[in-house]
């Protein structure tokens, strides 16, 4: 298997960030997911937005797109982007039982907003995590992973698992 070039490295092994400068700006899509597992118990709580913090899911809709506006303070090499469009869908699963996070960012900029997409996933589900802690602190999030993006010279790309 041919070895992969990190672009974060430099050739004596020091982290950096990448020069864009000159990659051509395009417009760019990721979309991400993951899940957070709960009691039965939690999860009739959550159904019957009885959890004391308030609404569950739609203040973790809301801390994701916060946090997927704030990914470059939080990802060290990642680069400021001028995100057009972040969304965030928290969605009951009672096959888990728990909820479900969909999270999409979109942008016309030289680098990708992959991990926009996932740090939206993740703080939502942390949130969901914060709020019902009370209920259930033994609660596991899982699964996160970039579903599909689509722009920049890699082009599209969709994740093979029919699970996302």
């Amino acid at each position: 298997m041919p070895k992969k070039h990190l672009s974060h490295v430099d050739a004596e092994g020091h982290a950096r960030m990448v020069d864009v400068g000159a990659k051509p700006v395009t417009r760019r899509r990721a979309s991400a997911a993951g899940w957070i597992r709960m009691s039965p118990e939690c999860f009739a709580l959550v159904k019957a937005n009885r959890i004391a913090k308030g609404d569950v899911l739609r203040l973790a809709e809301i801390a994701g797109i916060a946090a997927a506006k704030r990914t470059a303070e939080l990802i060290p090499l990642c680069h400021p982007l001028p995100l057009e469009k972040v969304s965030v869908s928290c969605r009951l699963d009672a096959r888990l039982p728990g909820v479900r996070v969909s999270s999409e960012a979109k942008v016309e900029a030289k680098t990708g907003v992959e991990m926009e997409a996932l740090t939206a996933g993740a703080v939502a589900l942390l949130t969901v995590y914060d709020m019902c802690k009370a209920a259930d602190p033994a609660m596991e999030i899982g699964g996160l992973h970039l579903v599909e993006k689509s722009g920049g010279l890699t082009g599209e790309w969709k994740v093979s698992s029919p699970e996302s």
